[in-house]
């Protein structure tokens, strides 16, 4: 079980500066280094710029994904924004390499599609995956995300575009 922790706004600057101890000063658990190596102060960096222009996607993007029982913050995992128009939201996810293949990805992503599920306006949850990361292909592909294309990310290159449909609740 894994809780995905909220960052204030505060936290997520310092982040984005790659200041981890004023991050770990506004934070609600201890962070590591990891959360300022480069790819994921680029990540924090754009979650910044987007707070500053859209504060309503606050509650909906990245978090940490902290292990409660080892007391750990071992990855990020969010989405990308609010639902869209058309009630799509995507997921990502990143777990640090030395807690990866423990489960924590498909800790956070359940707790991603669950949340989705909950939300009326939420009809679709999409994820885009580079060709080569086969562990996150086959991690999608056990919830029953389904090839839709493909798509090329200025930072990422090219990604395979996943997404699984939400059934309404009756």
């Amino acid at each position: 079980m894994v809780h995905l922790v909220q960052l204030s706004a505060v936290t997520i600057d310092a982040l984005a500066e790659e200041d981890l101890d004023l991050a770990n000063e506004q934070a609600a658990v201890e962070l590591s280094p990891f959360f300022v190596e480069p790819a994921s102060a680029s990540t924090w960096r754009y979650r910044s710029r987007q707070l500053a222009t859209k504060p309503e996607d606050a509650s909906w993007i990245t978090r940490v994904i902290y292990d409660p029982t080892r007391r750990l913050a071992v990855g990020q995992s969010g989405y990308h924004a609010a639902p869209d128009a058309t009630g799509m939201v995507e997921v990502g996810y990143a777990v640090d390499a030395a807690y990866r293949r423990q489960g924590y990805a498909r800790a956070a992503l359940t707790a991603l599609l669950h949340r989705a599920d909950l939300e009326p306006s939420v009809t679709v949850v999409r994820a885009t995956i580079s060709p080569d990361n086969l562990p996150s292909r086959a991690l999608i592909a056990q919830f029953g995300f389904v090839e839709v294309g493909e798509q090329w990310d200025d930072e990422d290159g090219l990604e395979t575009i996943f997404e699984l449909p939400l059934v309404p609740a009756n």
